[in-house]
């Protein structure tokens, strides 16, 4: 597997010509093999990755799929698709690349004269490319602005809702987006350092996060801040409102025995998923493929730690 990483890490670097920086935040995608066996990758000729990103799990679906297919990559991430341009122009007029939102899907595929897609994907989590730039501000971990939009032309930013939001708003946050269990804490002491001087940074943000939490707290395997951070990162991108419009049109455009697979890694996103196909299942619109949704192997956890989370659901349109 780590030979595997290497060779993946070089690839990107040569394809992207940026061996400095983008090798530094290469973007393994996640559990790739199953997806592509999952999807039926091999015998679809118009296939739709609704997340595209930096264009690591297209660039890998595009080297099975049959020489006269068509991949459709969506992102809200502007940056990120001029890294996805500049990595899969060699597949030429295989790929279409689109800045919108998935919640636009029927609107974007039909500007395109594209029906019936025979699979669609979604891989819910931010890309080390988005996390590994600062000035982005989804990392707790390094300096940035409190920014977190995915598309920098959104007006609302975590800014905003640290600095304006009242303590019940705050708190509300936290609980349902973050599922933090200290929200109200970690709430009222925002507001009582904002009195003081406006929160500016991440690492400003984390600190106080950090000051607000019992003892006891800190010991936990994954950073204090983290739910933190998700929730706002939700709120500020209406992503779950996004998914559960996306995953809905996904699967009304689908063609007959089209595939459809979502990668989640936090219970928020997973719950939709399973909720949305259920509903979908009880009006015998889809199959669902997996009982139980698949993980990560330990040998890819191994290697690629921010899989740990990972879960893939996958169902069939009848």
């Amino acid at each position: 597997m780590e030979k595997v990483l290497f060779r993946e890490r070089e690839a990107f670097r040569r394809d992207c010509g940026d061996s400095d920086y983008l090798g530094k935040v290469f973007h393994y995608p996640v559990m790739y093999k199953e997806v592509m066996e999952i999807l039926r990758l091999r015998e679809r000729k118009i296939v739709v990755d609704c997340t595209v990103g930096v264009g690591s799990h297209a660039n890998k679906f595009l080297q099975v799929m049959p020489s006269d297919s068509l991949l459709v990559g969506i992102d809200r991430d502007e940056e990120s698709l001029k890294v996805a341009h500049k990595r899969l122009e060699h597949f030429g007029e295989r790929v279409v690349l689109v800045k919108g939102d998935f919640r636009d899907l029927d609107s974007i595929l039909g500007n395109l004269k594209i029906s019936q897609p025979e699979a669609i994907f979604f891989d819910l989590g931010l890309s080390k490319y988005q996390l590994s730039n600062p000035e982005r501000g989804f990392s707790f971990s390094k300096e940035g602005p409190l920014d977190m939009r995915i598309d920098r032309e959104s007006s609302l930013s975590a800014y905003d809702l640290v600095n304006n939001l009242s303590e019940n708003e705050l708190e509300a946050i936290f609980k349902k987006f973050g599922e933090e269990r200290h929200s109200r804490r970690i709430a009222h002491l925002l507001v009582e350092k904002r009195k003081k001087e406006p929160i500016f940074s991440t690492t400003q943000l984390s600190k106080i996060v950090i000051e607000a939490l019992p003892p006891k707290s800190l010991r936990y395997k994954i950073h204090p801040a983290t739910r933190v951070f998700q929730a706002l990162r939700i709120m500020v991108n209406r992503e779950l409102d996004a998914l559960e419009t996306g995953i809905k049109k996904a699967i009304t455009t689908l063609s007959k025995e089209g595939r459809i697979a979502v990668i989640a890694f936090h219970s928020l996103e997973d719950r939709i998923a399973k909720y949305t196909f259920r509903e979908f299942m009880s009006r015998h619109i889809i199959k669902v493929l997996l009982k139980k949704p698949l993980i990560p192997k330990e040998e890819e956890v191994k290697e690629n730690i921010s899989s740990r989370s990972a879960k893939l659901r996958a169902a069939e349109k009848l």
